[in-house]
This record gives structure tokens, C-alpha cells and sequence, in this order.
């Protein structure tokens, strides 16, 4: 049996294989095979959370998905990451022809074969955005969703060679590689977060021999975090939201609004041109985004008019409200939640299926209503200034 790609550890009585893999290498699901058939192990444990374990046995779903409650639930832009990052990963299985994620199944297949108990290693992936989330500003998160978008409509040919250069990030680490150099601190939540979460469910698998399938990115670090004691329910745990967005983003509108009074008070003429200047900042660009999403004319209409309104309100988000429009008027079907695994391959695509297209409403009215704020609210000071 080749060695290649194959750390052996022994510790406490305990031997632990960890098998380093492409997560769309064709000889990385056969090394996994080849492994847990010789090594005949207690448990194997597989780089999934329980997430992805479903999506990969028991396919995506989208057909169950209920779009308007995604978007009630604000969970839009996280959809769109997970769709993104799908498509990264298949677009690069199927130019060599074979299914993303191979080497988790063949673990999976090989564990019932032998009779090991699989365990699901990773942490779940929902936890690693939010702790991702929290850490980036308003342009860090702009330049994550840009980056992760632009992944998907990439051309570049993958072959086999560079595939085993891949070996040493994992899907994600792959997409956001040059993001995670402009902003070293995710790095914790990304990588070295994982590597805990991942050596501490590897060390707590049962029986004296386990073998764990892994992206080959972690196998250094869960080299040296195995040998320490983690707490998987601090890991786990999602970080509190702080304050200061919420003082911030209930500051600005009432600064906004008080200069807005004042200046009505002062100069009626001047108040009027302050007004209309927020008004059509926001609607205007809000508008536009929805348009560059294709959005339907009263979805369009929708983000011009709610956009001021929900500028003053951060509870509130226009492209919400222009997506839920979209989605009632072009509701999706069956067919667009089928083939949206597909339709996400192309730019073409992505603007055509229905539910992909009510995604990009929601995230670009959004960034448009927030453009509209910094130049609407200049603008209002501007004219608050000349008045003074």
C-alpha cells in the first residue's frame, strides 16, 4: 500500500490514520478505499458536518427549499456563499469526470463496508460563516461575497497536476486563498478552528484504531492540536453580534433625519433638496441593482421606493422587499430548484433560474441602498453646511 499521504499517529493506546485528500482528486477516493480496506478500522471519521453528509448522500434538495422564507429569514447572502461554493467545487469534479466530494462517499461506503462506525468530523459549516461573519466590516463583507461570486464564472482549466498542488487547501480555502491574505485573521475561524474541532472528534472516535478522511490542508495542524483537549461546545458556539452596528445603524438615519429638520426649519427650499437627494440616491441605486439582477419592472420599482425608507430603518433591508416582489411575481418552480445546481455553472445561468436571480435582488438592491446611504448622507451634510 502506498504511503503517500498518509500520516500514522499513536497515542494513549490509540493509532490514528489520517489520510490527506483533493476533495475532486479520482486517487484520493481510491487511496481512501484502498486504506480502510487494509487497515480494517473501529471508526473513520469523514470532513463532514451533518449538513453536507445529506447533500452528499442524499443530494442538494433545493426543490424543498422555500425561497420567501430564506429571505425572511435573512439568510440570502449566506444561500448565495453555499451556492457559490458548490459550484466551485463541482465545476472542478466534473472537468476531470468525476462527483465532488468522492473521497468523502468512498469513506462513507468503505466504514459500512468493514463494519467501522463513521463519525461526522467537521463542524458544522452554517457556525464557520457566522464566525467568518462576524469578523469582516461592511467592505470585508462586500469583498468576500464578490470574491465568492467571481469564483463561479472562472475558466480556468483544472488538470489532475494542479489538482495535487489542491492537496494542500480545501475547497474553501481554495476560494478565499487570496481573501484570507487581505484579512489574516480569518485564518482562526477558517483553518485553525477547524483543526481543533476536527483532532478533537478524530481523538474521540472509539476503538483503538481510527482512520479519518481529511481535506490535506488540516492534516498539519490536527497533527499538533490532537495532542491537546478542546472544547468541541466553545467550537461550536456562535459569536454574540456586538453593539456597536446596532448604535451605529440607529445613529446615522437619526443624525440624517435631525439635519434634514433642521435644515426644513432653517431654509424650506434647502430641506426639500435635502429630501430629494436621499430619496433619489437610494431609490436610484438600490433600483439599479435590482435591474443588474434582471429583476422584474415592479421589483425594480419596489427597491426605488422602499430604499429611502429602509435606509432609516435597520431592522429593515430593501432588497428584501424587492426579492419577496420578485419572488411573488416570478415565483420559482420545480424545474428552476432542479436544475439550480446546474444553472450556477454559467453567468448566464445564474441570471436565468429564477431562485439564483432572486438572490442576486436581494444582495445587490442591498448594496446599492447602502451606497445610496454614504452619498445620499453626504450629500445631506453638504447642503446642511451651505445653510449653516
Amino acid at each position: 500500500m502506498v504511503e503517500d499521504h498518509i500520516t500514522r499517529i499513536e497515542m494513549n493506546g490509540k493509532e490514528y490514520i489520517l489520510i490527506g485528500t483533493a476533495h475532486v482528486s479520482r486517487h484520493s477516493a481510491e487511496q481512501v478505499k484502498e486504506v480502510i480496506e487494509a487497515e480494517m478500522p473501529d471508526s473513520v471519521c469523514v470532513e463532514l458536518d451533518e449538513q453536507r453528509y445529506k447533500t452528499i448522500t442524499e443530494g442538494s434538495k433545493w426543490q424543498e427549499m422555500d425561497i420567501i422564507q430564506v429571505i425572511k429569514e435573512k439568510k440570502a447572502s449566506l444561500l448565495l456563499m453555499n451556492l457559490a461554493i458548490s459550484s466551485f467545487q463541482n465545476r472542478m469534479a466534473r472537468e476531470l469526470g468525476i462527483k465532488a466530494g468522492q473521497e468523502m462517499i468512498q469513506g462513507i461506503e468503505s466504514a459500512k463496508e468493514v463494519g467501522a462506525q463513521l463519525i461526522l468530523a467537521d463542524r458544522n459549516i452554517q457556525i464557520t460563516f457566522s464566525r467568518i461573519w462576524g469578523n469582516l466590516g461592511l467592505k470585508g463583507k462586500a469583498l468576500l461575497l464578490s470574491q465568492v461570486i467571481t469564483s463561479i464564472f472562472s475558466k480556468d482549466s483544472i488538470s489532475e497536476e494542479d489538482l495535487e498542488k489542491l492537496k494542500q487547501q480545501d475547497t474553501i480555502n481554495a476560494m478565499l486563498n487570496e481573501f484570507t491574505e487581505a484579512f489574516p485573521r480569518l485564518k482562526k475561524p477558517l483553518i485553525d478552528e477547524r483543526d481543533q474541532y476536527l483532532a478533537q472528534k478524530i481523538k474521540d472516535a472509539p476503538g483503538q484504531k481510527i482512520v479519518a478522511v481529511l481535506g490535506a490542508a488540516h492534516i498539519p495542524g490536527i497533527k499538533e492540536q490532537i495532542k491537546k483537549d478542546h472544547d468541541l461546545k466553545k467550537l461550536r458556539e456562535v459569536p454574540p453580534k456586538s453593539n456597536w452596528p446596532k448604535i451605529i445603524g440607529w445613529s446615522l438615519p437619526v443624525f440624517i433625519l435631525a439635519i434634514i429638520v433642521y435644515t426644513f426649519l432653517a431654509n424650506p427650499s434647502a430641506g426639500f433638496s435635502q429630501t430629494f437627494s436621499w430619496i433619489l440616491w437610494h431609490g436610484s441605486l438600490s433600483a439599479l441593482g435590482a435591474a443588474i439582477a434582471m429583476g422584474h419592472p415592479l421589483t425594480i420599482l419596489t427597491a426605488f421606493l422602499v430604499a429611502p425608507i429602509t435606509s432609516l430603518n435597520p431592522l429593515l433591508a430593501a432588497g428584501w422587499f424587492a426579492g419577496l416582489t420578485q419572488a411573488y411575481i416570478r415565483r420559482p418552480s420545480v424545474k428552476d430548484f432542479g436544475s439550480l445546481s446546474e444553472d450556477v455553472f454559467s453567468v448566464k445561468g445564474f441570471w436565468r433560474n429564477k431562485v439564483s436571480r432572486i438572490l442576486l435582488i436581494v444582495v445587490l438592491a442591498n448594496l446599492g441602498s447602502s451606497i445610496g446611504t454614504f452619498i445620499g448622507g453626504a450629500d445631506v451634510i453638504r447642503v446642511f453646511l451651505e445653510n449653516l
